[in-house]
């Protein structure tokens, strides 16, 4: 699943926490379950303070590929804060219409007057392509949860010709035979935030949908029909193929094994694809070059500063609650 996969929540949202089937992450990003709960590596940082408070990390991939390596202690710190925070409240339905709106072209524009005319070809043939094979890449348990192709490409592109190109990009991404067989279980983040309203937690968020949307419509024209041609040259070569992108599977290894020092900083973290690659002529490899400078400083540097500004304000400001900060890569 491609990392930043909040964009998809109404499909994410297809099934409920409860009723998601147990599939595990694939064998190749699954690292040996220990034996003994206090063998777990944990991501889990405990703020010091009375009551305490603590602050957890985690990845956006479906839960069911992480959840047996998370640690006790982390589950039962999130029974025992009273306040959770989320970088978005993913169950606020403002949020879900905010992130659909942001993604839209302007009133009255759509893809085929903004893209160049090949690119949107290969684009409109690819989808054609996805649509064609994704009834082979569901799987029984999805079928048995009343989930079906048709339903499940018109949810995540019934409506891609009205998007803006960088959301698009984002989309083709997500539109692999891996991504698809993994639809109907919520991502960590969603999963989480569903337990916390379960069990009564006050919930909130340290972000508005604006910002992170802002964030990737601020890429120039030029930058984003880049990246929508590397993305789609990619996903041509694999073709139906269900390997995960190396580094989201990567990132999932390392995130069960507990391998912190191989995930900060690294581009696994930016959440966003890496198309820098040694095949790149010089003048292409310096664009891959530029969208990866810009969203290492937006996505990581300026927003982590402005993320812990607001966890610092929170807890100054309710020096009597116990919170619950869960933020993911």
């Amino acid at each position: 699943m491609s990392p930043w996969s909040w964009f998809l929540l109404p499909t994410l949202c297809l099934l409920s926490a409860s009723a998601a089937p147990p599939r595990g992450a694939p064998a190749s990003a699954n690292c040996k379950l220990k034996a003994q709960q206090n063998e777990l590596n944990s991501f889990l940082w405990t703020i010091k303070r009375d009551p305490l408070s603590y602050f957890f990390g985690m990845i956006h991939v479906p839960y069911t590929w992480v959840w047996d390596f998370i640690p006790d202690t982390s589950k039962e710190a999130l029974q025992q804060s009273r306040i959770v925070y989320f970088e978005l409240d993913l169950t606020d339905p403002y949020t879900i219409s905010a992130l659909t709106s942001c993604q839209m072209l302007p009133r009255g524009k759509n893809l085929q007057d903004v893209l160049p005319r090949d690119i949107y070809g290969r684009l409109k043939r690819h989808l054609e392509y996805v649509k064609l094979v994704m009834p082979s890449w569901m799987t029984a348990d999805q079928h048995g949860k009343g989930l079906y192709a048709d339903y499940l490409f018109n949810a995540i592109a019934g409506n891609w010709e009205w998007k803006r190109p960088v959301w698009v990009m984002l989309m083709v991404n997500s539109l692999t035979k891996a991504d698809i067989t993994s639809r109907g279980v919520p991502v960590l983040d969603l999963y989480l935030a569903q337990e916390a309203k379960r069990l009564r937690k006050q919930t909130g968020a340290v972000e508005k949908v604006e910002e992170q949307c802002n964030l990737l419509n601020g890429l120039n024209f030029s930058q984003v029909i880049f990246a929508l041609n590397q993305t789609l040259l990619q996903q041509e070569s694999l073709a139906g193929s269900l390997q995960i992108p190396y580094t989201t599977e990567d990132l999932i290894k390392h995130y069960n094994c507990g391998h912190l020092s191989s995930i900060i900083f690294s581009h696994d973290s930016s959440q966003v694809p890496n198309f820098i690659n040694a095949t790149l002529p010089p003048v292409e490899r310096i664009a891959a070059q530029e969208i990866d400078s810009y969203f290492r400083w937006e996505l990581i540097y300026k927003r982590n500063e402005r993320m812990g500004k607001r966890v610092k304000a929170l807890l100054e400001e309710f020096p009597d609650k116990g919170f619950f900060f869960a933020f993911g890569a």
